[in-house]
C-alpha cells in the first residue's frame, strides 16, 4: 500500500521553494500550503511580481546597485547628492543599510564581491576598472572603502588603496571599533585594536 503524499505538483512547488536561502523543508511546506489554502490570487500576485521584477530589474550602468533595466539607479540619478564623496561596498545590497542611516549624501560603487583567491574571485572579476574610470572624472574626490573586515575584504582595500595611490583622490576607510552596546569583555583582540586605533578626542 502506497503511503499519501502531496499531488506530484505540490511536490515539485515544495522542491523549488526548499532550493530558496534559509528556506528549510518545515518552511517549504508551510509556504506551499499557505498559498494553495489562500486561494489563487495570492500565488498569482508573487507569480506576476516576481516576473516583472526577474523581467525589467537589472544593475545601474554606473554605481551596479539595483535599478530598472538601463535606467540610473535613485542616487545616481539625484542630481543633489555630493558627487565628490564616492563610498566602495561590496554587494548592491550594502548600499541600503548606509541609506537607511539617512547621513550619508554621497554616491556609491559596488565591486561586486571581493579579492578571494581561493574562491576564484581576482581583481579582474571586480568592478576595479570602472571605479578607477568614475575616480578620474572626479578630480579632489574621496573614495570611502566600506568593505568587511574580513581577510579577503582587508586584502581587497590594501589592493584598491595601491590602485587608488596615483590618482587625484583622497581614500579613506570606515571607521572600526566597538558596537554600541557591547561591554569590553565580549570584544575581541583585533576590535579592540582598531578601537585604540580609531579613537576620537571628547575635548
Amino acid at each position: 500500500m502506497k503511503a499519501q503524499d502531496y499531488p506530484p505538483e505540490v511536490l515539485e512547488l515544495l522542491a523549488s521553494l526548499k532550493r530558496m536561502p534559509g528556506v528549510g523543508s518545515k518552511g517549504a511546506e508551510r509556504l506551499a500550503l499557505w498559498f494553495l489554502q489562500q486561494g489563487r490570487n495570492e500565488a498569482q500576485r508573487l507569480a506576476a511580481a516576481l516576473s516583472t521584477a526577474v523581467s525589467t530589474v537589472g544593475y545601474c550602468p554606473c554605481c551596479g546597485f539595483f535599478s530598472t533595466e538601463g535606467k540610473l539607479c535613485t542616487a545616481c540619478s539625484d542630481t543633489t547628492r555630493d558627487s565628490s564623496l564616492l563610498c566602495l561596498v561590496e554587494q548592491p545590497t550594502d548600499v541600503l543599510p548606509i541609506e537607511r542611516c539617512g547621513i550619508f549624501r554621497g554616491l556609491y560603487h559596488c565591486l561586486g564581491g571581493k579579492i578571494s583567491p581561493l574562491d576564484g574571485v581576482m581583481p579582474e572579476d571586480l568592478s576595479v576598472e570602472k571605479l578607477l574610470e568614475r575616480v578620474r572624472a572626479l578630480p579632489g574626490c574621496e573614495v570611502i572603502l566600506a568593505l568587511s573586515s574580513d581577510v579577503e575584504g582587508e586584502a581587497t582595500a590594501l589592493y584598491l588603496a595601491e590602485q587608488l595611490s596615483p590618482l587625484p583622490c583622497k581614500v579613506s576607510r570606515l571607521a572600526q571599533g566597538l558596537p554600541a552596546g557591547a561591554g569590553l569583555g565580549h570584544a575581541d583582540p583585533i576590535t579592540l585594536m582598531r578601537a585604540l586605533q580609531g579613537r576620537s578626542g571628547l575635548l
